[in-house]
C-alpha cells in the first residue's frame, strides 16, 4: 500500500528545514546499522579519564591516598580509600579495637569516639573528614597505668555485662562530665539516649555516671 503523499511531503519539508533527521541521527550513533556497542560504548565514545590536577583542591581517590590522623595525642599516617570510615581505620589500620563495630549504621553508639572533645559515631564519619581534628578513643581517655574515673565507676557499679557497648557509654559519659560536672539523672539519660545496651544494664550505667560526677572535678580527667 502506498504511503499518503502528505506524510512523505511533511518529512521532506522537515529535512530540508532542519538539515537533520531522526534516521540520520540513529545512523550516526550506530543504531541504524545494528552496531549499538560500537556507536555508543565504543572506545571513541567516552573520552579517557584524565588525572586530577595536583593542589589543595584536587579530588582524592578513588584509590588509596595517604592521610594523617591525630589519635590519642599521636599522629598516625595510613593509606585508605576515600570511602573508608573512621571506625574502620581505627580498628583495621591503627589497631585500636576498643571502639566497637556493632550496627555500623549510626544507631547503637558502640563506636563513639571524641572528636575535638565531642562524641561522634565513628561509623558515620569518613576518615578523610577527621583530618586535622583531635580524635580520642576509649584507649586514650585513661591516664597511663590507671583508669579514668568513669571507668572506675562502671566497675564499682557493675555497669556492664557483655561489655560490647561499654566503650561507647564511657566515652559519651566522659564528654558529658567535661562540660557538665554535676549532671542530673535526666541529663545523663538524655546524653546517653543514643546508646543501646542489649544486656539492659541502663540503671547501673546511669548510677555509674552519677557516681563519677559526685567524686568531683577528677571525673573530667
Amino acid at each position: 500500500m502506498a504511503r499518503p503523499a502528505g506524510r512523505a511531503a511533511g518529512r521532506r519539508r522537515k529535512k530540508a528545514a532542519g538539515g537533520f533527521t531522526r534516521r540520520a541521527f540513529l545512523k550516526g550513533i550506530g543504531i541504524g546499522s545494528g552496531a549499538l556497542g560500537a556507536g555508543i560504548l565504543g572506545a571513541g565514545a567516552v573520552p579517557p579519564r584524565t588525572a586530577p590536577a595536583a593542589g589543595p583542591g584536587a579530588t582524592l581517590g578513588p584509590g588509596p591516598v595517604p592521610i594523617t590522623l591525630r589519635v590519642n595525642g599521636q599522629s598516625k599516617t595510613v593509606r585508605v580509600e576515600p570511602r573508608v570510615t573512621l571506625l574502620d581505620v581505627l580498628r583495621d589500620r591503627i589497631d585500636l579495637t576498643g571502639t566497637k563495630k556493632i550496627c555500623d549504621r549510626g544507631e547503637c553508639g558502640g563506636c563513639a569516639v571524641l572528636l575535638d572533645g565531642r562524641p561522634v559515631y565513628a561509623c558515620m564519619m569518613l576518615a578523610l573528614d577527621a583530618r586535622g581534628r583531635s580524635i580520642t578513643t576509649i584507649e586514650g581517655i585513661a591516664p597511663r597505668g590507671g583508669l579514668h574515673p568513669v571507668q572506675q565507676a562502671f566497675i564499682e557499679k557493675d555497669a556492664l555485662q557483655c561489655g560490647f557497648c561499654t566503650p561507647g557509654f564511657v566515652v559519651a559519659a566522659k564528654a558529658l562530665l567535661d562540660v557538665n560536672a554535676r549532671p542530673s539523672l535526666d541529663e545523663v539519660r538524655e546524653t546517653l539516649g543514643g546508646h543501646l545496651c542489649r544486656c539492659g544494664t541502663y540503671p547501673r550505667i546511669f548510677e555509674a555516671v552519677l557516681l563519677a560526677a559526685a567524686r568531683g572535678p577528677a571525673a573530667k580527667g
